[in-house]
């Protein structure tokens, strides 16, 4: 009885920490519109700029792809949009919590 008790319990915060932890996919979609995001990008096509889906995968299993997309869309970083040079434009939030889960959602395309 104790053993499906404590099972029971260790699938109980499992569960929390799973749901916690998913990005909200709504949430973050209005901050990359209300950035302007979609404007060159899109979920699974090719535009100005790479689709999300092709991002999530270039950082898929690496240990740094939280900490690098989020410095790419928050620093304005320079990038290549058909041959030419050009300021890519930071996010239009200052919320660690909402640029992360930006990040988190982008990453689980």
């Amino acid at each position: 009885m104790k053993l499906l008790t404590s099972l029971a319990i260790a699938c109980g915060l499992t569960t929390a920490l799973a749901a916690q932890a998913a990005p909200d996919a709504e949430s973050a979609q209005a901050v990359l519109k209300k950035s302007d995001c979609f404007k060159c990008h899109a979920v699974d096509k090719k535009k100005d700029g790479p689709p999300f889906k092709e991002t999530a995968r270039k950082y898929k299993g690496k240990a740094d792809a939280e900490e690098r997309l989020t410095r790419h869309i928050t620093t304005s970083p320079m990038v290549e949009i058909d041959g030419k040079k050009e300021e890519h434009r930071a996010i239009k939030t200052k919320d660690a919590a909402e640029i992360k889960n930006v990040v988190q959602w982008i990453l689980s395309l």
